[in-house]
């Protein structure tokens, strides 16, 4: 009799610990802030941008926009940039912009980036990172396409190649 409670207390404290286990992992990496995910209103804000102008996503209202979180410390990041131009160039008149939205990094930082690579699209601050959270990123590069109507067509997490990206762009005027 001794022998069979005792195996009747490990059963229970088995089913207890596993339960309070997956309880406390549930809690712990609750994703708070999961990162917006395709047919999806992509999150509004407000930026600086480097040409020193507040740059609201309402304002591409109705343009299919590629939102890209980048920094220069990140080496995808940085072999992309340039790639994003090649876009903006071949694109211009099309209903179609790209917003590079930086990481937080300092002033002298990002302008002495922007002055190396010539870039002609727009390049955004997020100084405090409140977009950065909205977005729920966990690494970078990362990317946002963005339909006209608002709604998102696909997030790429990682850097991409100018064949990539085009591909995705032209799939996004398609729409």
């Amino acid at each position: 009799m001794n022998s069979s409670r005792k195996k009747i207390q490990i059963v229970v404290l088995l089913g207890v610990l596993l339960i309070g286990g997956y309880a406390i992992g549930k809690t712990l990496f609750a994703d708070d802030n999961p990162i917006p995910r395709a047919g999806v209103e992509a999150p509004g804000f407000s930026l600086l941008g480097a040409d020193g102008n507040v740059h609201h996503l309402s304002d591409y209202k109705g343009k299919a926009l590629v939102i890209n979180f980048w920094g220069t410390f990140c080496p995808p990041c940085v072999k992309e940039m340039p790639e994003f131009q090649k876009q903006h160039e071949k694109w211009r008149d099309a209903n179609f912009e790209i917003l590079a939205i930086n990481l937080s990094e300092t002033d002298l930082v990002v302008s002495s980036f922007l002055r190396q690579f010539d870039l002609e699209y727009p390049i955004l601050r997020d100084q405090n990172r409140a977009t950065e959270r909205l977005y729920g990123l966990r690494s970078y590069p990362t990317t946002f396409f963005v339909k006209p109507d608002g709604k998102i067509m696909e997030v790429f997490v990682g850097g991409m190649t100018e064949e990539q990206i085009n591909e995705r762009v032209e799939k996004l005027l398609q729409t």
